[in-house]
């Protein structure tokens, strides 16, 4: 839909007024979580190009809510599922920022699954051990599936007993459209919302450690064969700082992604939704093409917000 612009005057005087008031209702209205309704983030209206399909959602931390676009019913999310299970492995198995954590012993499963031609797996041999963190970077960099059924073994015993604590959490963080089936997304059968998604994502920037890892292009891991390529191939570009990809031909493309704004400020947003019924491949180039260009307008249309 056409948006008018607002003349450049009367648009930074009724910026700085929403912005104003924008804060004080968030002081005064904190949100809640441990499974209760979060209160509605103040919204401010940036004259940006939102996906014309699927479904969107995105803010900007100390401004609010950018709004949600597209119909938010719970669609298959892929492998932006293993953001979840990234979060629920450091609140068991909490890391410092520099902390490589405990070595994880490599099973048979692991290894007999990184042969699949039909999902983003990792080469990894029974028996190795390799750290908690390295682990955790092969499943977030390069969306290795048979890394995440095998951090969750390691953390619950069984895939099954991890989702149960994947969906607890999601329900503490308010995330009233979300189900999770497996710790990989390689399940239609896992959905979620673009703004349910969003507040997963606001809450695990919060973690030095994830942020890092989905900040970093390229890694190696000692008994990995080669230079490891992140999927977010965003990074580097228009303050793209993170987080995760995911695609399936369910699905489409989808993209959580973080960004930091020209004067620093911490912007979030998320896609869903893009070209599916079509290839994987070509559902994440559509969610990386749409991100890209949503993230680099509010980048430019928020300094006229703020001022």
């Amino acid at each position: 839909m056409a948006r008018t612009r607002i003349p450049p005057v009367a648009g930074g005087l009724a910026a700085a007024a929403a912005v104003a008031l924008a804060a004080a209702c968030w002081v005064v209205f904190p949100p809640e979580v441990a499974g209760r309704a979060i209160a509605t983030r103040p919204e401010v209206r940036l004259p940006v190009p939102w996906p014309t399909t699927g479904q969107a959602s995105a803010e900007v931390r100390g401004l609010g809510s950018l709004g949600d676009h597209g119909e938010q019913r719970p669609v298959p999310i892929a492998s932006v599922t293993k953001v979840m299970t990234a979060y629920v492995i450091l609140k068991d198995h909490p890391l410092g920022p520099d902390d490589p954590g405990p070595e994880i012993t490599v099973d048979e499963q692991a290894e007999a699954e990184s042969s699949s031609t039909d999902e983003s797996t990792v080469p990894v041999r029974a028996g190795r051990r390799i750290g908690e963190r390295d682990l955790l970077a092969l499943m977030l960099v390069p969306s290795g599936n048979n890394i995440a059924r095998l951090l969750a073994r390691w953390d619950a015993g069984s895939q099954e007993a991890f989702t149960g604590k994947m969906n607890r959490e999601a329900a503490a963080l308010g995330m009233t459209s979300t189900t999770y089936t497996g710790a990989s997304g390689v399940e239609d059968s896992t959905t979620s919302t673009a703004a349910d998604q969003l507040r997963l994502a606001r809450e695990v920037m919060k973690n030095p450690v994830i942020r890092a890892i989905t900040g970093t292009a390229n890694l190696r891991v000692e008994g990995v064969p080669g230079t490891i390529a992140n999927t977010n191939t965003l990074l580097g570009r228009n303050g793209v700082i993170g987080l995760k990809t995911g695609a399936s031909t369910a699905g489409g493309g989808a993209l959580m992604w973080a960004a930091t704004s020209p004067g620093g400020a911490l912007i979030l947003g998320v896609v869903l939704q893009q070209n599916p019924g079509g290839t994987p491949a070509a559902g994440l180039r559509a969610a990386l093409e749409t991100s890209e260009q949503l993230i680099a307008a509010i980048r430019r249309e928020l300094p006229a917000a703020t001022r």
